[in-house]
């Protein structure tokens, strides 16, 4: 997937249980971040880079969604504990990891293992790709989001 490009639906299943399609969000710009698994140390620091930074982000009229492989229970325990003021997707399937391509071989203790690169895509409200963010850094991520999205409306 290449900035411009028209990115496709999809659906997955929010931390409730409710299907959320893309299309819901068309004519708003959508902040959608893949990481690894809920709950762990750098999803954690990125998922509450996030949440600190969600007022400021909606006011610049972003919708902001989280996504891993994790089961739409486990993202509900991860929202509520660090109260997450968005909606985090389960990708059980992989199929949208697969769609952005964001499953990479990874060295877990010595094994390798499939996984989640950590990786932010910026779709603009016509849903066309405007920014990804590849290999993220967790910490003060939100903000570098934040200041791309202030930068496309800035080049409106």
């Amino acid at each position: 997937m290449e900035v411009h490009d028209k990115v496709a639906n999809f659906s997955l299943q929010d931390q409730n249980g409710k299907t959320i399609q893309l299309t819901d969000f068309s004519g708003k710009p959508v902040v959608l971040f893949f990481y690894p698994k809920a709950d762990t140390p750098g999803c954690t620091i990125e998922a509450c880079g996030f949440r600190d930074t969600f007022a400021k982000l909606q006011k610049s009229g972003a919708v902001v969604l989280g996504i891993s492989r994790d089961t739409p229970k486990a993202q509900k325990k991860f929202q509520e504990k660090y109260d997450l003021p968005y909606t985090l997707l389960a990708d059980v399937d992989e199929a949208v990891c697969k769609q952005f391509d964001v499953l990479r071989e990874k060295n877990m203790y010595g094994k390798k293992v499939m996984g989640i690169e950590r990786t932010t895509f910026l779709i603009g409200p016509d849903q066309r790709l405007l920014r990804i963010f590849p290999k993220v850094k967790p910490e003060g991520h939100a903000e570098e989001v934040l200041a791309a999205l202030k930068g496309n409306a800035a080049a409106k």
